[in-house]
């Protein structure tokens, strides 16, 4: 049995313990559980009475009292309390995204590395969902061919204006280092990579409250170009209603479509790079069939990363993402700001420095608000659906 201990007990971190109080984790047990509320701590002793509470994750770290830790706390945090944890011999668990700026992480890796011996895992959820499993298993295959181009629109990402309201660290350069890029997209930008590699070149633009009154940016699009010429186009918001997730990949030997919680894959006879040079028919294009592609159907999401993380602990089975991982989506989110920020064309790997003094700048001038205390409802925005 794995003794985890919870750092944050917000919409992620209460979310993560109904799960394990429920059952659907059976290999671990809330032995210990942080946060800075006086309301949250006691809700923690209303219902994990067996836990031991605590106001700081650093002491919830110090005190023995578990073997590993999830952290679920504002974004900042994540690479302090990993660091923390990794150098008391705990393994951890953090929550997206794996930081706000590539520097911090690099440090957070770095000490990862130091102890091998400690499982470092990432929470994107998402790798679990099995027409992502699929994707990513048919374009490994060759069965797409070689990418020629991905468009993911993902607008349904839809928050009110009390969702941004319902935490004084939300929506503020200062306490969450970016919107819906650093908050909602993590998990689309960590699929973008996990499917396509990260591009090489990103043009972006970010709008900086634009449908709502905050500060950071609630609708975003980017182009993107790859190191085999393949390019991209990235588009989201929390302001569309009813929004889109619609998900494209094209290659030479066809198309892959995700879109309404079904994948399909428009399959050509014979691969388009050999069809445009062998035709002898000027508008004809390759014979096409569209297929309805099967999955295994499982989408265990939270659940399925939490047990996986459990399982390389105590068995040596594989995680769903290491933690280590989590740099790759965060580069692809600090790119669009970048570029968004200054109005270039930005490559990757970015010019680091660059970016956190751009970042320091906002954090300088950043609004305090007031903190509200709200947990939000997050059955809307997290479950078993393909778009959360």
């Amino acid at each position: 049995m794995l003794r985890l201990g919870i750092i944050g007990v917000g919409n992620m971190g209460s979310g993560h313990t109904k799960n394990i109080l429920e059952g659907k984790c059976p290999e671990i047990k809330i032995t210990a559980m942080a946060d800075r509320k006086e309301s949250r701590r006691q809700w923690i002793h209303e219902n994990v009475p067996d836990a031991q509470v605590f106001t700081e994750g650093s002491d919830l770290i110090a005190s023995g009292a578990c073997d590993a830790v999830l952290i679920a706390v504002p974004h900042y945090q994540h690479p302090t309390l990993a660091i923390d944890a990794f150098n008391h011999g705990l393994h951890v668990m953090c929550e997206k995204p794996a930081g706000v700026y590539t520097l911090q992480v690099r440090e957070m890796n770095a000490e990862a590395d130091k102890h091998p011996e400690l499982v470092f895992g990432m929470m994107f959820n998402q790798r679990s969902n099995c027409l992502y499993r699929k994707m990513k298993e048919m374009i490994d295959g060759g069965e797409l061919g070689e990418i020629k181009r991905m468009n993911w629109i993902v607008t349904d990402w839809y928050r009110t204006q009390f969702y941004y309201d319902s935490g004084a660290w939300r929506a503020t350069w200062a306490g969450e280092g970016g919107g819906v890029l650093l908050n909602q997209c993590p998990h689309q930008l960590d699929l973008l990579q996990w499917l396509c590699g990260l591009p090489v070149r990103v043009h972006a633009f970010t709008h900086e409250g634009k449908w709502h009154d905050i500060e950071v940016e609630d609708d975003v699009t980017a182009y993107l170009e790859f190191a085999n010429g393949a390019t991209g186009v990235f588009i989201t918001t929390t302001g569309d209603a009813p929004g889109t997730n619609r998900l494209e990949i094209t290659g030479t030997k066809g198309r892959l479509i995700c879109d309404n919680n079904e994948l399909v894959y428009d399959k050509l006879g014979v691969d388009e790079r050999e069809w445009c040079v062998t035709c002898d028919k000027g508008f004809a294009k390759p014979p096409c069939e569209r297929v309805s592609v099967e999955t295994d159907g499982k989408n265990e999401q939270h659940v399925a990363v939490l047990n996986a993380f459990a399982g390389k602990i105590l068995h040596g089975t594989p995680l769903i993402a290491d933690g280590r991982e989590g740099i790759r989506g965060l580069m692809l989110s600090n790119a669009i700001h970048l570029s968004g920020w200054t109005g270039e064309t930005v490559s990757l790997p970015i010019d680091e420095e660059k970016f956190l003094k751009l970042l320091n700048e906002r954090r300088a001038t950043s609004r305090a608000k007031e903190d509200r205390d709200v947990v939000s409802d997050t059955s809307d925005s997290y479950g078993s659906k393909v778009t959360k």
